[in-house]
């Protein structure tokens, strides 16, 4: 069995997290009478909530470099008129349209980052203007005003995989999106086995690769029996395989490549990045640009979820997108984080919503609870890094017996001003 838990080591650091999600899940099927786990209400949390988490990917990025984007919501909504306008008004093709809105976040991304990156004026108070500033840029450009989408759009939003071929009970399009995701994961085990064995590392023992392997294919299949045998015509929703993809790109890029890792560099310590020789300003730039391009889409998918743009669209976003990455194991100050786990601070948000709503929970009551959750999320790592002990991540995730560093994860850190002529410490 210690074989076995060992083969989990070197995959998410929020593992632990998962294990509080899957307990906030059985919580609320249990007060709920088994509401939670059916077909119709696990699409809808996928769908009422894919443009948060996309969200969280980019401000992911942009928390691990020590900064804040508080205009998401606004950026959203700009780009989300923006294309309706477009489509509803100027009579440009849909596909045109969205195209258009990506291009649009992209000019928002660089003129946040300019500011950023060469000028040097905080995060906070650059997106704090442009929250601001994009915030009346919509209601201006739309005249306050609500304006349909067209069904194209509506589809990419709301819409669910398409059903084809012969009669298996369930969406065969869920269902194969199932198999793609078993193999898949059957390659990367025994690719990992095989590089193990190449570089002469300690490959775990067969049987621990199969059970894990096992472990997934149940959780895959379940899921894919949830989502495959919901009411005719529905299936997984569209916009969670684009979360899905997105979620692929966005891990590959933070943990294997060379702007991935100066993204850590500058967030663990800027100084000591830039004597190693990283971009820091491009670093910045790219960050924030990054992030607006994400807000950008994630307001399409809004207004095709909704339907239509309006002036409401994006209010307090960036709450709900910053307390999903900070729930999810991101540090306070930078340098820490994973992609996947503010995915699943994103979900413990998402199903934290949805039981409550479910349990008929009012407003007032629910803003309270996230933010008493959030508070406890964050006040556990704080206070743990100040005794020397692991985050709450890696407090659910160590090893038994193993030492207690007060480390988050392989970050750069130092404390107090750097010292060019001494070396950096790496944790």
């Amino acid at each position: 069995m210690a074989r076995f838990m060992d083969s989990f080591k070197g995959n998410v650091r929020g593992f632990g997290m998962i294990f509080a999600l899957l307990a906030l899940i059985v919580f609320f099927q249990w007060q709920t009478g088994g509401n939670v786990l059916t077909p119709s209400n696990a699409m809808n949390i996928i769908i009422n909530n894919s443009h948060v988490l996309i969200m969280t990917m980019g401000m992911l990025m942009v928390i691990v470099i020590g900064h804040i984007d508080l205009s998401v919501g606004s950026v959203a909504a700009t780009v989300g008129i923006v294309v309706a306008l477009a489509t509803a008004e100027w009579e440009l093709h849909w596909a045109l349209a969205v195209l258009l809105g990506i291009a649009l976040g992209f000019l928002i991304g660089s003129w946040q980052g300019f500011w950023l990156a060469q000028i040097g004026i905080p995060g906070f108070i650059t997106t704090l203007a442009g929250m601001m500033f994009f915030r009346g840029l919509n209601q201006y450009i739309g005249h306050s005003k609500t304006i349909p989408v067209p069904e194209q759009i509506q589809k990419m939003g709301s819409g669910y995989l398409p059903e084809w071929g012969p009669n298996t009970g369930m969406n065969n399009s869920t269902l194969l999106l199932g198999i793609v995701a078993i193999l898949a994961l059957v390659f990367l085990e025994f690719r990992k086995r095989a590089r193990l064995t190449r570089i002469n590392a300690d490959v775990p023992p067969l049987y621990a690769s199969i059970l894990k392997l096992v472990l997934f294919g149940v959780v895959i299949g379940y899921l894919v029996q949830l989502f495959g045998t919901g009411r005719p015509g529905t299936s997984f929703p569209i916009p969670g395989v684009i979360l899905v993809v997105l979620a692929i790109i966005y891990t590959f890029v933070t943990t294997r490549t060379t702007i991935g890792r100066h993204v850590y560099a500058v967030g663990g310590n800027k100084a000591a990045a830039a004597l190693s020789g990283v971009n820091t300003k491009g670093t910045y730039f790219f960050v924030m640009l990054n992030m607006s391009v994400l807000a950008s889409l994630a307001g399409i998918l809004f207004i095709g979820r909704m339907r239509a743009s309006g002036p409401a669209d994006g209010l307090n976003w960036e709450l709900d997108v910053i307390a999903a990455v900070f729930i999810g194991g991101a540090a306070v100050s930078g340098g820490v984080g994973t992609v996947m786990g503010s995915i699943i601070g994103g979900m413990v948000m998402a199903v934290l919503n949805n039981g409550l709503q479910l349990m008929s929970i009012g407003a007032a009551s629910q803003q309270m609870i996230k933010g008493l959750v959030l508070l406890a999320a964050v006040a556990f790592d704080v206070y743990n890094k100040t005794q020397g002990r692991p985050s709450i991540t890696g407090w659910l995730t160590r090893k038994k017996g193993a030492p207690s560093d007060g480390a988050s994860g392989g970050a750069i850190t130092q404390v107090g001003p750097v010292d060019p002529s001494k070396p950096t410490e790496i944790a």
